[in-house]
């Protein structure tokens, strides 16, 4: 598996804030250990605390958790079909139309949290099959050109993303009270 980082010309600039918080080091071991990372984060919490909004009009703790979860399977997706050689643009979604219609509130923090470690064993064994050459095919995602190496570096930076926020913002916010 490659470790390069991508090169920001692999990427839309907005991607940088998930590229950028990839850990330097082994990316397979990194994408393999935020699997228990983020079961050890939230899977004390209970259902009550999965319903915690650290402010008014933000996303629930369970509603960041069901977000992570359809993002890696889109980007997972898009990581497949641009690894593959496919060039068909592919379109973007909006994240927060997805997290409206997940129905995340209803679901408990447990299944959340099996569906993340469904989806990412899922992600790791694509990663796990893909070839020098493949990490470096480019497509195009929500109309701007990205590689599969740069997608696979967001997958990651984008669950480091969220993690950081969930520890900031939400649980010290719930240890507090």
């Amino acid at each position: 598996m490659t470790q390069n980082r991508p090169q920001t010309t692999e990427y839309a600039p907005y991607f940088g804030k998930y590229v950028m918080q990839v850990p330097d080091g082994d990316f397979l071991e990194t994408i393999e250990t935020q699997l228990g990372d983020l079961q050890r984060l939230l899977g004390p919490l209970s259902d009550a605390q999965g319903d915690f909004r650290n402010e008014p009009g933000k996303w629930s703790i369970k509603e960041i958790l069901g977000h992570i979860n359809d993002a890696e399977r889109i980007f997972s997706y898009r990581l497949l079909r641009i690894a593959r050689g496919d060039e068909t643009p592919l379109p973007g979604f909006e994240q927060d139309d997805y997290v409206k219609t997940a129905n995340s509130p209803a679901r408990t923090v447990s299944s959340l949290l099996e569906e993340f470690t469904s989806i990412r064993r899922a992600t790791i064994t694509l990663v796990r099959s893909l070839e020098g050459p493949a990490w470096y095919r480019r497509g195009t995602a929500s109309g701007e050109p990205i590689t599969a190496l740069a997608l696979g570096f967001i997958i990651v930076g984008h669950v480091v993303h969220h993690r950081k926020i969930l520890e900031q913002r939400y649980l010290t916010a719930l240890a507090a009270a």
